[in-house]
């Protein structure tokens, strides 16, 4: 699975895929951004060689920042041999480019890694008292909960927080990662980015779930491990 960021100005477009691919390092994330002379716009070819070389075999996903580049990115899909294996997504372009790299990573089909992006916001984590967003069969009963020292420097940061939703992605369990007062998804990076728990903190793990004890065990290796740091 490959991602296309496309934007009307280089420097954007090359931010955001860069920042995507910290979260993704096995994702092609390929920057568009730009006219051929260094100006602002986006430009047809440029989008259409991007599609080409992000597409490793899954199919890509693409986002954009602004009308005529979404315009660019949807002639440059129908004008492709299979216009099926692509998906202009109209998502929040920082945030719609983290998830969708994540959810890649994870090994998530063209139209989850689509969804991902296009559920993706920059909303606030949600009070400890309130109810997680996603529910399962499995949430009324038989709940682990652990508490966690983060054992990095930077704590729930960018690149850990993508580490814990990737660790947990794949699993059949509802995972909610507590700090203080807020709890967040551990499915939505940027809401445990949201959390705020620095390094040398503690957050509370609870999981639900078919596989709740086996996603708390593997988030409970990755924090001994200090998140790979």
């Amino acid at each position: 699975m490959g991602l296309v960021v496309v934007s009307h100005s280089e420097m954007l477009a090359s931010g955001i895929a860069e920042l995507a691919a910290q979260m993704a390092p096995h994702v092609a994330v390929l920057p568009v951004g730009g006219t051929p002379d260094g100006g602002l716009g986006t430009d047809y070819e440029s989008v259409c060689g991007a599609l080409v070389g992000a597409d490793s075999g899954a199919g890509v996903v693409v986002l954009y920042d602004l009308g005529s580049a979404k315009m660019t990115a949807e002639m440059a899909v129908e004008s492709a041999d299979d216009a099926a294996r692509y998906a202009v997504v109209d998502a929040p372009l920082v945030e719609g480019a983290v998830a969708a790299a994540v959810a890649a990573q994870g090994g998530a089909r063209l139209r989850d890694v689509a969804a991902a992006a296009e559920g993706a916001s920059g909303e606030a984590p949600v009070r400890a008292s309130a109810a997680p967003a996603r529910r399962s069969l499995h949430l009324v009963t038989d709940p682990v909960s652990v508490e966690i020292e983060l054992n990095n420097d930077v704590g729930l940061h960018a690149r850990p927080a993508a580490l814990l939703a990737r660790t947990v992605a794949e699993l059949d369990a509802d995972v909610v990662v507590r700090y203080g007062e807020s709890e967040a998804s551990a499915a939505s990076v940027l809401a445990l980015m949201g959390l705020g728990a620095p390094g040398g903190g503690s957050v509370e793990v609870i999981a639900t779930g078919k596989d709740a004890r086996e996603a708390v065990r593997r988030i409970e290796e990755l924090a001994e491990r200090g998140f790979d740091d």
